[in-house]
This record gives C-alpha cells, structure tokens and sequence, in this order.
C-alpha cells in the first residue's frame, strides 16, 4: 500500500527522499533529453512548428513538460523541477546567443529555408527534404494569397515554417491552383489538346512544356505525372481572356 501523502510537508515538497546527489543526475537527465529531443525535431523538419524555431519550440515542450509534472504529481520534489527548468532555460540562452554570433549554429539548430516553387513550378525536392506533399504545398501556397503558379518567381519555405512568396514580373501563364483540384468539377480532361500558344503545364507540379506531348501521352519529365492542363493567365493581368500574348508591364 502507498503511503499517504502528508500535505504541507515542506521536507517532500522541496527535497524528497532523493540524496543530494540525486540532483546532478537531474542535471545529466535535462542535457541528455533536451539534446535528443532537439535532434529528433530536426530531423522531422520544419512543417508543424509555424513561426517558432526549432529553439523556441522545444522551449515550450520542456518547460511545459517540467511544470506540469511539478505541479501535478506530489511525489516529485519542486526543487528537482526548478532545477529541470532552469537548466532548460540556461541551455537556451546559450543556444540563442550562439545563434545570434554564429550563421553555421542557427542553419544547425533551426535548418535552411527550403526553395518550393522557382518559375512557376513546383520543386520535388520539397517533398524530399521535408516529406510535404504536392497538394500540402498548392495550401500553402494558397493560404498566402497565390491563386496561380505563373504569379510567381521563387516561393520558399523558412527554416521556422513561414512561407516567403516572390512575384513574377511579369506574370506567366501557369497552373491554376483556384479552385483546389479536387473541387473542379468536371475534373479536367487529359485526353484532349488544353494548350495556349501550344503550351501546355502539367496538373501536378505546374511545369510548363509543349502541346505535343498530350498526344504522345508522354510523362512530366519532372514529377512523373500524366494530368496536363490548359494554362491560364493569373487574375489581374488583363489577359485570361485573350490568350498567346505577354502581359504589357
């Protein structure tokens, strides 16, 4: 039978039955996890942490995960918890001031930006990179206001998970990514000739190439997909309508 807990008891809230000992092990512990941990968010990336850094945000894990044992379990000693939170808060101060002193420490401890789109195309070297998918990056693309591929020069994914847009100037005709393909309805044909100026783009990662090749039915020499779709000039050139010419600056 457990013994009873005495509330108030000052020897168990802040010591325990620990020896002194105990506390450098405590120390040991907090390195050795909050390093492993660290390790293990760099290596699943980017995509879930949103504008905090890889820092920032097992910041919040740790100190979550060491106050609320603290607060709610009356078998662990308060001051094995403020030693847990303090060397956690000390480890990252050092962490930040080496970030900010040192460019080869940050790209370490919170990764690169990733490049997703470069002219008007999607880089399949996100999916690997990162494990996003096609359709993950045309929502993220659309969430930032990107209602067409040929809007855009460069698109990157920050190191902390913001997304970087940059627009094309001009703008090009490209894949359309409104409305979200699974909404189009009909979906489009792939079996008939959806070219502009016999251009043609694929429906997966937007890449233009010549009409030709929906005859052929030929492969997109980037992501391997078989969708070909019309381009279309984004909304506002003053040329969705007409087709074939370049947007006038």
């Amino acid at each position: 039978m457990d013994q009873q807990v005495i509330p108030f008891d000052l020897v168990r809230m802040f010591i325990g039955e620990q020896p002194p000992l105990f506390y450098a092990e405590i120390l040991f512990r907090t390195v050795l996890i909050y390093v492993y941990t660290l390790a293990m968010i760099r290596w699943i990336g980017g995509r879930g942490v949103a504008q905090l850094s890889m820092v920032e945000f097992l910041l919040v894990i740790a100190l979550g995960s060491a106050v609320g044992d603290a607060m709610f379990y009356p078998e662990v000693p308060l001051l094995a918890a403020m030693a847990v939170i303090t060397t956690i808060v000390l480890i990252n101060k050092v962490l930040d001031r080496l970030i900010v002193r040192s460019d080869r420490a940050k790209t370490t401890l919170d990764g690169r930006p990733l490049a997703l789109v470069r002219d008007g195309r999607i880089l399949l070297d996100a999916i690997d990179h990162r494990d996003l998918g096609i359709s993950e990056i045309k929502s993220m693309l659309r969430l930032a206001g990107v209602e067409n591929l040929g809007e855009l020069r460069a698109a990157y994914l920050e190191a902390g998970g913001g997304l970087s847009v940059f627009r094309a100037h001009p703008p090009r005709p490209g894949l359309s990514l409104v409305p979200p393909r699974h909404l189009l309805n009909p979906p489009p044909a792939t079996d008939k000739p959806l070219a502009m100026d016999g251009q043609t783009c694929c429906g997966i990662c937007g890449a233009p190439t010549g009409a030709q090749i929906i005859a052929t039915r030929g492969r997109c020499s980037h992501c391997d997909g078989r969708a070909w779709q019309s381009p279309e000039w984004p909304a506002g050139t003053g040329e969705q309508d007409k087709g074939g010419t370049t947007p006038k600056e």
